[in-house]
């Protein structure tokens, strides 16, 4: 974490700050903050969220969902499948629970890798660092498109052993990646070196449910700057090729799942399918 304490946050007349953050304009992991409820962002990412809501004003409760959906997997995968490792790619803003938090209050000993590539995320880091004396947790500073240099970081390598099963957390993150730099060939590249009896965690951002409204929110966000790709169901199920799709499969993310007598949600009003998969 010495990359992490290094981080001044301050501010020069031009919007920028010492760790290299824009607060001038919108960052999609701010939006993200401030679409479930969070503090860690600024007035243009308020902004942005504000426009996207407009086009969309489901959008909230969507994200929301995302987040329950990513709660219930990590438990799931600790409690009834035993994993103790775990790879969170696209970490984002920490929220609590956390994937260590939740992962811990299950197994104290479970360890966890976060990765980002984002200075906000970067300058936040400390929050999920703080592991259980039983367990360890990382913060690695990597994008999620090289696959290797994630994987072969010394920092992983020091927290989690890539010979035994480790569930990968892909949550919110792939619909920013675009189909030029091809995510689906980065998943499996990630899911290929690690162990079998590794599990995949992944949400794909849609318009399947309502094509207008999601479809203003990606027009919305591309234009301020902020890369957005809507998939259709047949291409998130391409990102579990090669593994084995756990019950109920890729679904709606409040639909993956449900917490007993929770608050029914629409499916119009989600735009994120999301699954779990084991790589036999």
């Amino acid at each position: 974490m010495a990359r992490a304490d290094r981080v001044s946050g301050s501010r020069d007349d031009d919007g920028w700050t010492g760790a290299g953050l824009r607060m001038d304009v919108p960052h999609s992991a701010r939006v993200y903050d401030y679409l479930i409820g969070g503090k860690t962002n600024f007035e243009p990412d308020r902004a942005a969220a504000h426009a996207a809501v407009k086009a969309w004003p489901a959008l909230p409760i969507s994200m929301r969902s995302t987040r329950g959906f990513m709660e219930r997997a990590v438990r799931r995968l600790a409690e009834e499948h035993g994993v103790r490792q775990f790879l969170d790619i696209g970490a984002g803003i920490p929220a609590s629970p956390n994937v260590h938090e939740i992962a811990q209050e299950v197994a104290p000993e479970s360890r966890v890798v976060y990765v980002d590539n984002d200075p906000i995320v970067l300058t936040h880091a400390r929050a999920l660092m703080s592991s259980r004396p039983e367990g360890r947790t990382a913060y690695l500073d990597a994008d999620l498109r090289d696959a290797d240099a994630i994987l072969d970081s010394p920092r992983l390598r020091d927290v989690l052993d890539l010979s035994r099963p480790v569930a990968l957390s892909l949550i919110a993150i792939v619909h920013l990646v675009l189909d030029e730099d091809d995510p689906r060939r980065v998943v499996h590249r990630l899911m290929d070196r690690l162990a079998p009896g590794s599990f995949l965690a992944l949400t794909v951002f849609t318009g399947d449910t309502d094509p207008v409204g999601v479809g203003g929110v990606g027009r919305e966000y591309n234009a301020r700057g902020i890369p957005l790709q809507i998939r259709d169901r047949a291409e998130a199920l391409a990102f579990f090729d090669g593994c084995e799709l756990l019950d109920p499969g890729v679904t709606l993310v409040h639909r993956w799942h449900p917490e007993p007598g929770a608050a029914s949600v629409r499916d119009e009003n989600i735009a994120m399918y999301g699954g779990v998969a084991v790589k036999r």
